[in-house]
């Protein structure tokens, strides 16, 4: 049953794929909405990065955002400064994960002793921190543009390049969750005490949860990057931390299904207000998807998924 699932959900994944890119091409499919798919697998990235932080490993974090600029702006002045074709996205992509990775480390080591709240408060000051310091980046890097913004960014994101990078962000969170390693992170998350008492260094799994999800972060970035072309300081502020935050407790924390689901549908819902909605009332779309947010809450208080996963996801049970 497993492996026939597994085989059902790759075949799916292949058709979303070649049904997507094909009516692209054809332009069968409008182009404002191609971009909307290749955004919602962008989101689904970066939130699948927030669910190893928080789903798995337990730390409450509000400064996600940050990361995700660290990536897009890394990323974006490789490949406007190297001036070549589009070979230069995967450098640039895999550069942004590792600037996010990196930074992710430096400031884990110190603020991951905090918990709970405390740790919530200090993500939420480096956010701010970074958010400045991109308002003020023309001063040293004039490339990046400081408070007017980035421009000149080469469009680079495809449909395939996302496609690709979401695969491969799901099978390294399914990877590293049922690893050794993840079973570690989820100790430190169910008590954190108790896996110190049984021997689990509960700092580097913590430091090590939270630079994977950063990484993925970064990466998210990047394309994001090459597929608006444009960056702007304000793309990277609190409320963005908040919108991936709502996407993995809407899921269902600890569940990569339910963050792949609850992406695209937080996205798609989005644009389809936006389409369905009059001119006249269209800002209330910001306020119609937090009351179908407190309405799901209220009857799945766990999220869509509550922890569960498809069966293609789960390892095979061995007795």
């Amino acid at each position: 049953m497993r492996l026939r699932a597994g085989w059902i959900a790759l075949l799916c994944a292949a058709g979303l794929y070649l049904i997507v890119l094909i009516t692209g091409r054809t332009g069968l499919l409008n182009p404002y909405w191609l971009q909307i798919f290749q955004f919602a697998g962008i989101m689904t990235v970066s939130g699948l990065g927030l669910n190893v932080i928080y789903g798995y490993t337990g730390q409450f974090s509000l400064g996600h955002a940050a990361f995700y600029g660290i990536g897009a702006y890394t990323a974006a002045f490789i490949t406007k400064s190297a001036a070549t074709g589009g070979w230069m996205l995967l450098p640039a992509l895999l550069a942004g994960a590792v600037a996010a990775g990196l930074v992710a480390f430096l400031i884990g080591m110190p603020i991951l002793r905090l918990r709970s709240d405390y740790l919530g408060i200090a993500t939420l000051g480096f956010g701010i921190i970074v958010k400045v310091l991109f308002d003020n980046s023309d001063a040293v890097l004039p490339t990046l543009g400081g408070s007017r913004g980035m421009t000149g960014i080469p469009h680079f994101t495809s449909w395939t390049w996302v496609f690709l990078c979401v695969i491969g962000a799901v099978l390294l969170v399914r990877n590293f969750v049922y690893s050794s390693h993840g079973r570690a992170c989820i100790s430190v998350r169910e008590d954190e005490i108790a896996s110190e008492a049984i021997g689990i260094n509960t700092t580097q799994y913590k430091t090590l949860g939270f630079v994977l999800g950063c990484s993925l972060a970064g990466l998210a970035g990047g394309l994001y990057a090459h597929l608006y072309t444009f960056l702007h300081p304000m793309n990277f502020d609190f409320l963005k931390s908040l919108d991936v935050l709502l996407i993995v407790v809407l899921g269902g924390l600890g569940s990569i299904s339910g963050t792949v689901v609850a992406a695209c549908a937080w996205t798609l819902l989005l644009e389809g207000l936006r389409v369905v909605l009059p001119t006249e009332i269209l800002d209330w779309r910001l306020v119609i998807y937090p009351l179908l947010l407190i309405v799901v809450m209220l009857l799945r208080p766990k999220g869509l998924f509550g922890g569960n996963e498809f069966r293609f996801l789960k390892p095979e049970e061995r007795r």
